[in-house]
């Protein structure tokens, strides 16, 4: 064996070593998630968990439904008006304007992303709150607040992905469709689109899994009530905001009950990547 080959093999051993460290790590976090919260699960019941509506740790009454209603209104929410924002905003940069300008626009959405959930939710806080309260009633501190808050939050990870995905199909595409006549608009929405189709679902992917996680921003904006939102405009209370207002002071049963909490999440968000996987699996294959 030459030095050479030596050299290659260490290196493919010292990567390897890395990323089983790093496949580590996430199993030992899911173990531990799971070892301290499913106990309390079974102690109460599964259907006591995901479908009592009474969050109250001191009577020992552990139900998750409000919460996990909230969360996925939260997202859902905030994905209906980041996808659309985000997809446009990519096949204008991409498709419609000026290269100088996709230049120096892309750049400053990218850093957009590296701005702290805190100031979103403080911006929210001042502006958005107030104009919901003003404008539409209630007391501001909504769904529809954390919907907002969050659609623009994955702004930057939708658009940034999609603007690549489309950047990565052939230019053959679009000169083969303009030159069967078709418009600029019909290329990108008949050509241009299904060829990017699986890179943009993984944006969205990705932005999806960003507002079900985020927690300061929603904190700030959401009410934090634990009950089932009756309108977009009650308060709402989300999985990780539960456990992130109350794992500082909870003890005993009430913090296996939190740890529970971060089980179903977990859970949730396995089940939307699995949905979302497997339907841009099936794009693929058309």
């Amino acid at each position: 064996m030459t030095k050479l080959e030596k050299n290659d093999r260490l290196v493919r051993l010292s990567l390897l070593m890395i990323a089983l460290s790093a496949i580590s790590v996430l199993a030992i976090i899911t173990v531990f998630i799971f070892e301290q919260g499913t106990p309390i699960m079974f102690r109460y019941g599964l259907k006591s968990f995901l479908l009592g509506q009474d969050w109250y740790p001191s009577e020992k009454s552990f139900g998750l439904l409000p919460m996990i209603v909230g969360s996925i209104m939260v997202t859902f929410g905030a994905l209906i008006i980041g996808v659309p924002l985000g997809l446009a905003s990519a096949i204008f940069l991409t498709e419609f304007s000026h290269r100088r300008l996709t230049r120096i626009l892309k750049p400053i959405i990218e850093l957009l992303a590296g701005i702290p959930s805190v100031v979103y939710g403080f911006i929210g806080l001042m502006f958005l709150v107030p104009f919901i309260r003003d404008k539409f009633g209630g007391p501001g501190l909504s769904v529809l607040a954390a919907s907002v808050i969050l659609g623009i939050m994955i702004l930057p990870t939708i658009i940034s992905i999609a603007i690549d995905s489309i950047r990565a199909v052939p230019d053959s595409y679009r000169e083969g469709s303009i030159a069967l006549g078709a418009t600029r608009w019909q290329t990108v929405r008949m050509v241009i689109l299904p060829a990017a189709r699986s890179g943009i679902i993984a944006g969205i992917i990705l932005g999806m899994g960003r507002a079900i996680g985020e927690t300061m921003a929603v904190i700030m904006v959401a009410g934090n009530a634990a009950d089932i939102p009756g309108s977009l405009l009650a308060p709402v209370r989300t999985l990780t905001s539960n456990i992130a207002l109350e794992m500082a002071y909870a003890s005993g049963e009430h913090r296996e009950a939190l740890f529970a909490t971060g089980v179903i999440l977990f859970v949730i968000i396995m089940i939307l990547n699995t949905i979302a996987n497997v339907t841009a699996a099936r794009q693929r294959k058309k």
